[in-house]
C-alpha cells in the first residue's frame, strides 16, 4: 500500500493540544487549513516537548547563522481548544525538523508506528514507500507561537510533588521520598 503524507504549506494553524483531563490526557498535533481540512495524530507528551524544545533551537540556530530574520519569542495568540472532532490518523512513532532556507520555513514531519522499524531515511523523503507521514511547513513566527502554545499545554498537566518531582495526582500519591507513604 502507497504511502499516504498528509502535506500542508504554510496551513492556518497548527497547533499542539489534548483531549481529557489532566493525567488522563492524549496529546495531538492538529494541522488544518483555509479548506477545512483538519489532520490530527496522537503522540506522547514527551515528544511534544521535544519537538518544542528542538524547534525552539533550530530557529535560535538559524537565526545566529542565516540572514533571515527570526523572532525572539511569540505570544500564545492561540488558545482554543483542538478542531473537533478530532480523529486520530495514526500514533505518531518518529518526527522530522528541518529548515527549508529557499522558503525560509521550518518544516516538521511526524511519521506513523508501522510494523517494522522506522527507517531514517524515509523521514522527510518523498518516497511512495513508507509509513504515513504529516508533514508542515510553517513560517518562523508560526514556529515560535508553535512552542509558546507547546509549552502552555504541557505546563498544564498535573502539578509536580515537591519532594520527588513525580506527578501528583487530585488523591495524592505514594511518594517514594516519604517511603511510600501517601504525600
Amino acid at each position: 500500500m502507497p504511502r499516504q503524507v498528509h502535506l500542508f504549506e504554510r496551513p492556518s494553524r497548527f497547533v499542539a493540544g489534548t483531549v481529557g483531563q489532566p493525567g488522563d490526557r492524549t496529546f495531538y498535533l492538529q494541522a488544518s487549513d483555509e479548506t477545512g481540512r483538519t489532520v490530527s495524530v496522537a503522540l506522547e507528551k514527551n515528544q511534544v516537548q521535544v519537538l518544542a524544545d528542538r524547534m525552539n533551537e533550530l530557529l535560535d540556530e538559524v537565526a545566529g547563522r542565516a540572514s533571515t530574520v527570526i523572532p525572539e519569542a511569540a505570544e500564545v495568540d492561540d488558545l482554543e481548544p483542538l478542531t473537533a472532532p478530532v480523529d486520530e490518523e495514526f500514533r505518531v512513532a518518529a518526527m522530522g525538523l528541518a529548515w527549508d532556507g529557499s522558503a525560509e520555513a521550518v518544516v516538521v514531519e511526524a511519521v506513523a508506528a508501522g510494523e517494522e522499524p522506522i527507517d531514517e531515511e524515509a523521514i522527510l523523503s518523498d518516497s511512495d514507500e513508507g509509513p504515513d507521514a504529516l508533514r508542515v511547513t510553517i513560517t518562523p513566527v508560526a514556529a515560535r507561537a508553535f512552542v509558546a502554545r507547546a509549552r502552555r499545554v504541557i505546563a498544564a498537566g498535573r502539578p509536580p510533588c515537591p519532594l520527588c518531582s513525580l506527578p501528583l495526582d487530585p488523591a495524592g500519591h505514594v511518594c517514594p521520598r516519604q517511603n511510600g507513604y501517601r504525600r
